[in-house]
């Protein structure tokens, strides 16, 4: 009987691995073709097409921090490209038990064809990839959010239809998804004004940046807004600070009536999940100009794009 050779398995890209920590982890054209790449990966998700270029290949997401978004897109999209997806919280792993960062890379670049790290620290996932032979996707730490900001420009692209030359307004806590914005303003070519309180502006080390203002209140930051974007107050990492949150960020909520100073065709985001009734009214989020549940889901198709662009040669 003639022998068959077994099937060719997947290959990992050649060279050094590319890893998405920071928006800034890639080029102005690599991000905007990610974006892009992910409207079509979500129309042909419509059409029923099935496209599996990850088959084979894995994916292990490690969560330090609780989620939904990120664990469910991340899942769905290794599933829906022909991949898996390995969830491993503290609990499942050695990192809980005082393993070096640094080893646990090694070990997992042995078994997987990437790593996505949800965590507080920054410096742990910049240790990771500097350890890890395949590529490492920041799904969020305390300093920086580039996949939501991937998600909120297709969003962008599918509503508005380009990126560059829009006006974007961020108002409330200069924190992850502020940093986030921060990069991305001079990176994708918007304008973005920034309203916070004293106190809780972004990373200082960002700035100053380009195609950034700060402004003194949140009118300010919306008037003639293209896109107005908030965050909750109390991040993780702030826990028992709520009290005095609520009173430092007073002013600061977004409504239908603050978004009224935008422009009549503004959209409004938030990367969920939100506190009605704090940084937004209770009714912002069932405005028509609210596109937070499209961009919530455009977190998968965009997850997608990055994964095929950091896997696929």
């Amino acid at each position: 009987m003639a022998r068959t050779s077994a099937p060719a398995s997947p290959t990992r890209p050649s060279g050094a691995p590319k890893h998405f920590l920071t928006l800034a982890d890639l080029t102005a054209d690599e991000l905007n073709r990610v974006v892009r790449r992910s409207v079509v990966l979500k129309e042909m998700w419509r059409q029923g097409q099935h496209y599996e270029p990850l088959k084979g290949r894995t994916l292990a997401m490690v969560f330090e921090l609780s989620s939904t978004r990120t664990r469910v897109s991340f899942e769905v999209g290794m599933h829906q490209l022909g991949g898996h997806a390995l969830s491993l919280s503290p609990s499942d792993t050695h990192l809980g038990r005082g393993e070096p960062i640094e080893d646990t890379a090694r070990v997992l670049s042995e078994m997987v064809d990437a790593v996505m790290i949800r965590t507080f620290e920054h410096d742990k996932v910049e240790r990771f990839a500097a350890a890890s032979s395949v590529p490492v996707i920041n799904g969020m730490t305390s300093r920086f959010h580039p996949c939501q900001l991937l998600a909120d420009m297709q969003t962008l692209v599918e509503c508005r239809g380009e990126i560059a030359g829009t006006a974007v307004a961020f108002v409330g806590d200069g924190h992850n998804m502020c940093n986030s914005y921060v990069r991305a303003a001079g990176l994708f070519g918007f304008e973005l004004r920034v309203a916070t309180p004293p106190g809780h502006e972004p990373d200082p080390g960002l700035l100053p940046a380009p195609n950034v203002e700060f402004v003194e209140s949140p009118v300010q930051a919306v008037a003639g807004a293209d896109l107005v974007v908030t965050d909750v107050w109390s991040s993780m990492g702030h826990e028992g600070e709520e009290a005095d949150r609520r009173a430092a960020f007073d002013g600061y909520q977004v409504s239908p009536a603050l978004l009224n100073q935008a422009k009549p065709d503004a959209l409004f985001m938030h990367c969920l999940p939100a506190h009605r009734g704090e940084e937004v009214s209770d009714d912002m989020l069932d405005d028509p100009r609210s596109v937070a549940w499209v961009e919530a889901g455009n977190r998968l198709h965009s997850q997608k794009a990055l994964l095929e662009f950091l896997l696929v040669a």
